[in-house]
């Protein structure tokens, strides 16, 4: 199993990425809105905002019929590779930090507390914000296009996390920013720390909320244990 943590009751911190550790769904909206105007239509705010979380395939097949186009294979294929490379072309520069997240990835990193990234960005982008974030800071990485179509909600992105670091899920943190990513965290079992963005999450059972992740440390995290 995996190494001791240093907070009781924690065995792991598993973050998600985009609009958690970094402000980049911002980045998103642009190639997401260019892309809708490339297919002849318009994005709302609305319907953006349920996109927030959704890994590319689910992304492009709802533009797709959005707009009207056939949503085949081929299609959904086409689109996501010019979104691919119109995010790398964003992605290529330093990232917006969201307030306090580095400080809170230090702070767990530099206590021993193992960590995972787990997002549905695909790899390839998922290591061109790594430049900004940091390999280092993780144990693991699970991305997107790393689950077998299993994507958030689905519970699978967080207990292959918690597999490949070898640790119990019941025991794991996970802090997320959108309804579909902590709906996955809560199915397989994680303590949920809420930092919402762009959208608002629900509460539910073992979910705590923070306007930011200023001031997220070991007693903060040792906290949200306790009342997990």
């Amino acid at each position: 199993m995996g190494r001791p943590s240093a907070v009781d009751g924690v065995a792991a911190v598993l973050w998600d990425m985009d609009g958690t550790l970094v402000d980049s769904e911002k980045l998103w909206d642009i190639a997401l809105h260019e892309a809708v105007e490339r297919l002849g239509g318009t994005l709302s705010p609305a319907q953006r905002a349920t996109l927030v979380g959704s890994n590319m395939a689910v992304t492009c097949r709802f533009l797709l019929e959005l707009t009207g186009s056939t949503a085949g294979e081929g299609d959904i294929a086409e689109v996501a590779g010019w979104i691919r490379a119109r995010t790398a072309t964003l992605f290529a520069d330093a990232l917006p930090w969201r307030d306090g997240a580095r400080d809170a990835l230090v702070a767990v990193r530099t206590a021993g507390v193992p960590s995972a990234l787990v997002t549905s960005t695909e790899r390839e982008l998922t290591d061109l914000a790594l430049r900004t974030i940091g390999h280092e800071m993780f144990d693991i990485t699970v991305c997107g296009d790393e689950v077998d179509g299993l994507n958030k909600p689905h519970p699978e992105p967080y207990l292959r996390a918690a597999r490949l670091l070898g640790v119990d899920p019941r025991q794991c943190v996970a802090v997320e920013d959108s309804p579909v990513g902590a709906d996955s965290a809560t199915a397989a079992g994680c303590t949920v720390l809420v930092v919402p963005n762009d959208v608002s999450v629900p509460g539910g059972p073992r979910r705590s909320f923070r306007d930011s992740l200023v001031g997220f440390d070991l007693p903060a995290l040792a906290e949200l244990a306790r009342a997990g």
